[in-house]
């Protein structure tokens, strides 16, 4: 059985396209980096203890844990090699913006795959390039009363009302979203679920 280790609804649709049949368990941690942490090193620490805090609650709530994989995954938006969280008030989201504004950038999503019954753990991280528009700071606000950034990494989501910032993105798409499928893929094959097995029925 795959356990999906977030909330996300991003993640969610995303990961049906891959997989018919799995359940949601959501894991809350503290996402604060550590002093000095890298933006590499912090986004799969994030996957990894997302993993291990869902693997926590289902081992509270079941007797058995065999043929148990989880699937955790983080993003997180950077910049000069600082990392933007969410942001917590409408100037926080300005502030990040405006660092976004009229240059590029780097998304970063980690994925963690964790056998619960073999306490196996297989771990990659993706890094894309996004380049945003120049932005006013009316179209900042107008984005902000639209709800849209207020609970997205570096405040914007490509997927909504953000993506009229974009001007390109090199790597992958769906990572920037929130979960890069051609990895993820790979990664359940290493731990016998196949896509297109799953998906063709067979």
């Amino acid at each position: 059985m795959l356990v999906l280790a977030s909330a996300s609804p991003r993640r969610k649709e995303l990961l049906a396209q891959l997989v018919k049949r799995f359940e949601v368990c959501p894991a809350d941690i503290d996402e604060a980096p550590y002093e000095n942490e890298g933006a590499v090193d912090y986004v799969l620490r994030m996957a990894r203890e997302k993993a291990q805090a869902a693997a926590e609650k289902l081992k509270a709530k079941r007797n058995e844990i065999e043929n148990v994989v989880i699937l955790a995954s983080d993003t997180s938006v950077v910049v000069d090699g600082v990392i933007l969280g969410k942001p917590s008030c409408f100037e926080d989201s300005k502030r990040m913006l405006r660092l976004l504004s009229g240059r590029d950038h780097q998304v970063m999503t980690s994925i963690c795959l964790y056998d619960l019954h073999r306490e196996h753990v297989q771990l990659t991280n993706v890094t894309s390039n996004v380049s945003f528009r120049a932005l006013s700071d009316v179209e900042i606000a107008q984005y902000w009363k639209s709800g849209d950034p207020q609970d997205k990494a570096g405040s914007y989501a490509i997927q909504g009302l953000g993506a009229v910032f974009v001007r390109s993105v090199s790597g992958s798409y769906s990572a920037v979203v929130g979960l890069p499928l051609y990895e993820a893929s790979q990664l359940l094959a290493l731990f016998g679920i196949h896509a297109l097995e799953e998906m063709s029925g067979e």
